[in-house]
């Protein structure tokens, strides 16, 4: 591959990509750009649209292994323009640093994958094989008309994805030192303790929600879950938000309403915490309504081919091996892992990621675009 070329190529795409407005869940553009690119080196490109978001499925080869690069064209808002050192949607270059919303989550890995596929096909012709591309833009946002709703397309149409790159920000402090190659399960609750309300100079004609909650809350806290597993941490609870009262001081609540986030690993399952959780509640007498929310469950790539695919291609590019990890939040993975697909995100250092002055290094994107490269050599020409 030859690198100045195709290196200034993915740079100049990652700044084209920057500067379109793309906050959740509008894209802005930005698919129809890469759309427009793909399409010019012989792809099927399919734009699918659920409800409010815009998607692309876009395609090349005709049978055998598939393998998909997926991500996100939407980004999370600016935050306040004026701590800005630049134009968050004016791609700018300080100090070897490339700022911009957007520059490391994701749109240097959209320029990445696409340039690195547009230099392969080039090379190459037409895989032995399928490559694949997933992208939405509805990734920051509630996640319900995205890459979820792309899946249950190409499930019902009996299409497959055997490997995929998510092009997520995985890396902690140099490009390529952590792969995730799984997520925990994300499991959500809004609890609402019902009491009732009264003067608070006569608590025996009341029923405090408070008092009774925090009793349960705290055994919630102190829970151990599991040992997690050579994959996983262990399951973890954490408390997010409790609100009670008037606002008043001299009135008891009728009502606590308290939300809680389970992190949880393949030692466990939703349903299972679900009737713990509740077991928990009803044992201190609690009134109690409970709202759950799975936003995902986990998964895991174990060692294989495209792990091993990818090691090697940062090695080579970078001179280290990755990490295998699990840790961090939930991605869009959660959905293509339905399909059976072995899956790792694999992107930009995300130390600034969703903050001001979000960055991604110039010299990291050409190397990016060279280990995607990599990756397709490896698993497309064996």
């Amino acid at each position: 591959m030859p690198t100045t070329e195709y290196g200034k190529a993915a740079i100049a795409l990652t700044k084209a990509l920057i500067e379109r407005p793309s906050v959740t869940p509008d894209d802005a553009g930005c698919q129809q750009m890469m759309a427009e690119r793909l399409g010019a080196i012989g792809f099927h490109c399919e734009h699918l649209r659920f409800g409010e978001v815009d998607n692309l499925w876009a395609v090349i080869g005709d049978s055998g292994p598939t393998l998909a690069f997926a991500g996100h064209t939407d980004v999370v808002p600016t935050g306040p323009l004026e701590q800005w050192q630049s134009d968050p949607f004016c791609a700018t270059e300080r100090g070897g640093l490339l700022f911009g919303r957007g520059a490391a989550d994701m749109k240097a890995s959209l320029a990445a994958m696409l340039v690195a596929t547009e230099a392969f096909i080039r090379q190459y012709g037409k895989p032995a094989g399928r490559i694949g591309f997933l992208i939405t833009a509805d990734e920051e946002g509630p996640a319900k008309d995205g890459t979820v709703r792309v899946v249950e397309t190409l499930q019902q149409r009996g299409e497959s994805i055997d490997w995929c790159i998510v092009g997520e920000p995985s890396s902690s402090d140099v490009l390529g030192d952590t792969v995730k190659n799984g997520r925990r399960g994300s499991l959500g609750a809004t609890v609402t303790v019902h009491g009732r309300q009264g003067h608070i100079a006569y608590p025996h004609l009341a029923d405090n929600p408070i008092h009774r909650a925090f009793a349960a809350f705290d055994e919630l806290s102190k829970v151990h879950w599991d040992e997690g597993n050579d994959f996983f941490a262990p399951t973890s609870l954490q408390f997010s938000n409790i609100g009670a009262g008037t606002g008043a001081t001299n009135v008891i609540p009728g009502q606590l309403q308290a939300q809680f986030n389970i992190r949880f690993c393949t030692e466990t399952t939703d349903v299972a915490l679900r009737q713990r959780c509740e077991a928990i509640l009803s044992g201190h007498g609690l009134s109690f309504d409970i709202e759950w929310n799975l936003s995902g469950q986990p998964f895991l790539t174990e060692p294989g081919a495209l792990s091993q695919a990818a090691s090697d291609s940062v090695q080579e590019v970078m001179g280290h091996e990755p990490v295998l990890s699990t840790g961090g939040g939930t991605s869009d993975g959660r959905f293509i892992a339905q399909m059976g697909s072995q899956i790792l995100e694999l992107g930009p250092v995300n130390r600034s990621i969703h903050q001001i002055d979000e960055h991604v290094a110039i010299d990291d994107i050409p190397r990016l675009t060279k280990i995607y490269h990599g990756i397709l050599q490896r698993l497309l020409l064996a």
